[in-house]
């Protein structure tokens, strides 16, 4: 996979950190002095309004919303126009995951998982998301439209987390040393009919990103990289990659989805002392690209006789696994493909 994921970024006059940052934004940043480039996602309304649509059990929908932190992270960085998906297919108790993005800031998501095998979870206390996941492997596919082929990569899981699969994605694939963090929790919200919950969710991203190549493919160089029966001399870390990472995994959980706490301010509180400067946000949207008209068309695409199976109580009804809506259709009025 060829594609670069991070942009150059645009700068925007430097400033004071902001007590608090709109939600479903993602805030670029650069660390000059350590050649550090980095992204803030902090999602409120939109991973709600996704999660509450499929009423997944909690250990799902705290997974899925990983998985849209990690795609909007990842998608919104393209330089190009176009979709970037991410989608696990693996053996454990969440089958499948699924998250489209599509440029500049337009998300999608949605899981398969067996009530059998995640309420078999729940009980033995294996919510984890390497648990829940399993073993089968990772795909970032970036799709630039139909005239265009498509860009794909592969990373296996093996009941590792989505911040694994990406530390490694980036690692195989692009050489570019990546340290991600993700955290999504439900926020309780006290109300004069009760208390009612919400999803939160948000995530960091640095990449090392020096001018100097050979300072890049060092920085996570590791004896495993050496080809079976070669022993891979030891090489020293680079020195700005390894104060990048150590401040990076000072982030708490609770940082990442504090709307009392900005992008922005979480940024300087981690790289004030080597100087940090923040760049212009993206704003995020939940919003599904499916319509009665595509629908319609991906009928057409059947045969007769499959489509007269389709046929439930005198019509066609199809539901879109991505945001729950249902489109009815009568037999007689879906044609056949032209």
């Amino acid at each position: 996979m060829n594609t670069p994921i991070m942009t150059d970024p645009i700068a925007i006059p430097t400033r004071a950190p902001a007590a608090t940052t709109p939600d479903d934004t993602v805030l670029p940043f650069e660390v000059a002095s350590l050649d550090l480039r980095g992204r803030v996602v902090r999602l409120g309304p939109v991973v709600d309004q996704i999660l509450e649509k499929h009423n997944y059990p909690e250990p799902v929908a705290k997974l899925v919303g990983e998985a849209i932190v990690l795609t909007v992270m990842l998608g919104s960085a393209l330089k190009i126009d176009g979709r970037f998906i991410l989608q696990t297919q693996t053996d454990g108790p969440v089958g499948l995951l699924v998250v489209d993005f599509t440029t500049p800031g337009k998300v999608r998501a949605c899981a398969r998982f067996g009530k059998d095998g995640i309420a078999a979870a729940i009980a033995a206390g294996q919510t984890d998301a390497g648990a829940l996941l399993g073993k089968g492997h990772l795909a970032m596919t970036i799709d630039q439209g139909p005239d265009t082929g498509r860009y794909q990569g592969l990373v296996a899981l093996d009941s590792g987390t989505l911040e694994d699969a990406a530390h490694e994605y980036f690692l195989r694939s692009e050489q570019i040393p990546t340290r991600v963090r993700l955290a999504v929790a439900e926020e309780l919200i006290a109300g004069s009919g009760g208390a009612s919950h919400r999803w939160r969710a948000g995530g960091i991203m640095l990449q090392f990103l020096p001018k100097s190549e050979e300072r890049a493919r060092v920085a996570d160089l590791h004896p495993g990289d050496a080809p079976e029966g070669v022993e891979l001399q030891e090489l020293p870390e680079d020195d700005a990659w390894l104060q990048g990472r150590a401040l990076l995994e000072t982030v708490e959980d609770i940082e990442l989805i504090d709307p009392e706490i900005s992008s922005e301010r979480l940024a300087y509180r981690l790289f004030h002392e080597p100087g940090v400067r923040v760049f212009k946000t993206t704003d995020v949207l939940a919003e599904c690209s499916c319509s009665r008209d595509s629908v319609e068309s991906m009928l057409k695409s059947f045969s007769q006789e499959d489509r007269d199976h389709m046929v439930e109580e005198g019509k066609i009804a199809v539901t879109c696994e991505f945001c729950s809506a249902t489109y009815d259709f009568a037999p007689a009025n879906v044609g056949a493909k032209e």
